[in-house]
């Protein structure tokens, strides 16, 4: 890693290679005044994911899904369930490859053209991941199942279709997911119901 000169890595340890990566590693930074820092720093690398917000804007819904969350269940959330966008991580697939499958896997629905919104890093203290932002329509009569996701990998995933207003009103109360609300806010402010 050469792309800033004012940051040395010097080692790199891992910490643990179970789901996915955790690395320690120190590395000296050039200071604003000249001096050079030691820091160590944790990374947790679990690879690079994107999201969806499915909307119908005939019938000015959104459709979310509902799962268990078991980091947020450990940190407080009453039950763990959170209502959230469809997501997954890339694998191998580009961006818009991978939330194609994971719209399909998450909601039953095969999405049509895409529109990429945009990337965030969501957690860039600690946290590699890179998340790109997609919204497709989809039609609220082609919702059919309240059940999906995919069983060996543990998912099952209830789906919930919500009017925008609605979401927007559960923003803190009852969707507490940061790529969710800003894909709600997005909707709102710029996207299809702006």
């Amino acid at each position: 890693m050469d792309r800033n000169p004012d940051v040395v890595v010097k080692d790199v340890e891992v910490l643990a290679n179970d789901w996915y990566v955790l690395r320690a590693t120190t590395f000296e930074q050039r200071m604003s005044d000249g001096t050079w820092r030691t820091e160590r720093r944790e990374t947790y690398d679990r690879g690079d994911g994107a999201t969806i917000l499915l909307y119908d804007p005939d019938a000015r819904t959104v459709l979310l899904t509902r799962q268990f969350r078991f980091p947020v269940y450990v940190n407080g959330h009453p039950d763990g369930m959170l209502i959230e966008t469809a997501a997954g991580l890339l694998d191998e697939d580009d961006a818009e490859a991978a939330i194609r499958r994971e719209a399909a896997e998450e909601t039953g629905i095969e999405v049509g053209p895409v529109q990429h919104v945009f990337d965030v890093f969501m957690s860039p203290g600690s946290v590699t991941e890179r998340l790109h932002f997609f919204a497709a329509p989809y039609r609220s009569d082609d919702a059919h199942e309240t059940r999906h996701g995919v069983a060996h990998e543990g998912e099952d995933i209830e789906i919930v279709e919500l009017g925008i207003d609605e979401a927007r009103a559960a923003i803190g109360t009852d969707i507490v997911d940061a790529k969710t609300i800003m894909l709600i806010q997005w909707a709102l402010l710029d996207g299809p119901f702006a």
